[in-house]
């Protein structure tokens, strides 16, 4: 499937479209092709501590131009996965969250109280400020029963200083300490995809998934069906590629070469 036939886009944020807050070559020009062409899209991350409307925001400071409603992250997906799952237990909803106010919004919106007296589940995501109190009260619950959901599987984030501690990284601590292995609703789980689909009322066949990680992005697009391209601005290598079993339908340097014209010219160093 060349790029003319693909009727809709996912894409990754960091590493594909901005990396370290600034506006990856391309990016912002994409962006207004696909609004131009009035191709449906969704901006996707994993990264569940900020509202779609903080990281459109942030977004903008680098330059580029998503509305919230574009913006699909693993706490929007969380939300949505637990609204569907309590309808079947007929509208029951309840959670203890171990997160910051993305995933805390994303639930209210979708109809949930937070509460600490026996929840229907153990909701664990992005957070800054972990406390050892916190996880504890996690461990409680979910040995009294509560059902344990995590929103991504990623074991560490950046930071200018160095790698800190994420979510599958406490994900774990829980697991060891009650036995409990969680569902996780984030990427590489094709969920978080099928949900953004839903979202945009797309379908996988004629859609494409633009990411810069082989173990989230790309396995995750070709298990969800869709045409997948691996951009190499982020933290892919040739090499990395070469450990993996699949491949993508599709490898770019940076997103430049997804426009109608070149940028400026010669493609530049991404």
């Amino acid at each position: 499937m060349s790029a003319e036939n693909i009727e809709c886009w996912l894409t990754d944020m960091d590493g594909v479209l901005v990396r370290e807050h600034e506006a990856l070559p391309g990016a912002a020009e994409l962006l207004e092709q696909w609004r131009r062409r009035d191709l449906p899209y969704v901006v996707l991350t994993n990264n569940s501590i900020f509202t779609a409307r903080d990281l459109s925001a942030r977004l903008r400071h680098s330059g580029l131009v998503v509305p919230e409603d574009r913006i699909w992250t693993s706490a929007l997906a969380t939300a949505t996965f637990l609204a569907q799952q309590t309808d079947a237990d007929h509208g029951r909803g309840s959670a203890y969250v171990v997160g910051e106010a993305g995933l805390t919004t994303a639930l209210h919106e979708a109809g949930f109280i937070m509460t600490e007296t026996a929840p229907d589940y153990v909701v664990v995501g992005e957070t800054r400020n972990y406390s050892f109190e916190a996880i504890t009260k996690a461990v409680r619950l979910i040995n009294d029963g509560a059902r344990f959901i995590v929103t991504n599987p990623d074991a560490t984030g950046p930071s200018p200083e160095g790698v800190l501690p994420a979510t599958g990284a406490i994900a774990a601590l829980i697991t060891k300490a009650t036995g409990s292995d969680p569902y996780v609703v984030g990427k590489p789980n094709p969920m978080m995809f099928r949900s953004a689909l839903n979202h945009l009322g797309a379908h996988s066949m004629q859609t494409a998934m633009i990411g810069d990680r082989m173990d989230t992005d790309i396995v995750a697009g070709m298990e969800a069906g869709m045409h997948t391209i691996l951009v190499m601005s982020g933290v892919s290598s040739q090499a990395s590629i070469s450990q993996y079993p699949f491949r993508p339908h599709r490898i770019i340097d940076g997103v430049y070469e997804l426009l109608d014209e070149p940028l400026n010219g010669d493609p530049p160093d991404a």
